[in-house]
């Protein structure tokens, strides 16, 4: 096995662990949430059942991305008003953000919990609204945002391990965007977690290791990667380039868009080495824009260069979910992640970058750093 290949060479222990032990995090956070079911009700009965209700699902980055997964199938699901904002806006822009005082759940994701913009916008929120009520969904418990948060709040601690050492966040993010799926949506009649478990496993055997796919892909020199999906599936398509810009330095341009909008301006960043995920979404309608864009690039880029990822993916370059053709776009998610998560790790490997820490000089950092939180004026 070549240094490049080698996950622990690099600096890799770390981002590879996390994102193989996803499948077994799903599976206690199914217990945990089940041993948390009577505080987790008595806490959003009550909100869930006004109809005057907001709910706001906010974080900063992948933390921000898990709430733009989640908004689409949560408004539908719950008939309520739903706003995915991510902190950063809540904290520049928080008289935009809250211009309508009106009940609201303040949804807010976060890794460590020690972002400076994380407890800011539970601050703002506080202060410019009457009525708010706030949801912590965190990965650990001595956090900040965990430790701060007002009086009242339900927090939901992921189970340990979640709290991702490495640089970028992989079982973070599908837990939390789990957690999140299992207590606000109404309850699904089969138990999907362990479900999405064994589709994942199905996924990381596929994806994993010098002979998978991602390592294949890596191999080939793709010098861009596009990722492309709809309704929730956009959200994760965002969440998806980031993760390879992240581990790879910013060595490979990536490019997210949903399946119609790609071809309004943003096709034009396609070469002939373009490298182009297609997420298809599960609702029939949805999935038949995904796969004519799937079968648009397909003509013009070959089968080598588009990467279809769903349930019964098709032909050409496919990784398919078995068994989830019935769940929704949000829980489908995790499971499609992970193909981006493991491309991530094998492309930055590929160019000798240790994806544990890709910016060992600082430029970038693993909770963010440098910003001041500015007074709201009087």
């Amino acid at each position: 096995m070549s240094r490049t290949e080698d996950p622990t060479a690099l600096g890799a222990a770390a981002t590879t662990t996390e994102i193989a032990h996803q499948p077994a995090m799903w599976r206690r956070l199914a217990q945990d949430l089940a041993e948390a079911a009577p505080r987790i009700r008595d806490f959003l009965d009550p909100l869930l059942a006004r109809t005057d209700l907001r709910i706001v699902l906010t974080g900063a980055g992948t933390s921000a991305f898990a709430g733009q997964v989640l908004a689409p199938g949560l408004a539908r699901t719950r008939q309520r008003r739903v706003d995915a904002l991510a902190t950063t806006d809540i904290v520049s822009n928080p008289g935009e953000s809250f211009a309508h005082d009106v009940p609201t759940l303040m949804v807010s994701f976060a890794r460590s919990g020690d972002s400076p913009e994380s407890l800011a916008a539970v601050r703002l929120a506080n202060d410019l609204l009457t009525r708010v009520h706030h949801l912590i969904i965190t990965c650990s418990p001595d956090g900040a945002l965990a430790r701060e948060c007002p009086p009242g709040s339900l927090v939901l601690v992921m189970p340990e391990g979640t709290n991702d050492r490495s640089f970028a966040m992989t079982s973070s993010f599908t837990t939390m965007l789990l957690a999140a799926r299992l207590v606000l949506f109404p309850a699904p009649a089969t138990p999907v977690p362990e479900r999405l478990a064994e589709a994942a496993e199905q996924v990381l055997a596929v994806m994993s290791g010098p002979d998978g796919l991602a390592a294949t892909l890596a191999r080939r020199g793709h010098d861009r990667v596009v990722f492309l999906g709809s309704g929730a599936l956009t959200g994760l398509a965002r969440e998806s380039a980031l993760k390879l810009t992240e581990l790879t330095a910013g060595r490979v341009p990536t490019w997210a868009d949903s399946a119609l909008g790609f071809r309004h301006g943003p096709k034009a960043v396609l070469t002939p080495q373009t490298l182009v995920v297609v997420y298809l979404s599960n609702d029939p309608y949805t999935r038949r824009y995904d796969q004519d864009i799937a079968a648009e690039l397909l003509s013009q880029l070959g089968q080598d260069h588009v990467l279809v990822v769903g349930s019964d993916a098709g032909p050409g370059l496919r990784v398919s979910l078995d068994g989830l053709d019935d769940v929704d776009d949000v829980a489908l998610a995790g499971p499609m992640v992970i193909v981006a998560q493991s491309m991530a790790l094998r492309f930055s490997l590929a160019l000798g970058i240790g994806p544990d820490n890709p910016f060992p000089g600082g430029q970038v950092n693993r909770v963010v750093q440098g910003v001041t939180v500015h007074a709201l004026p009087a």
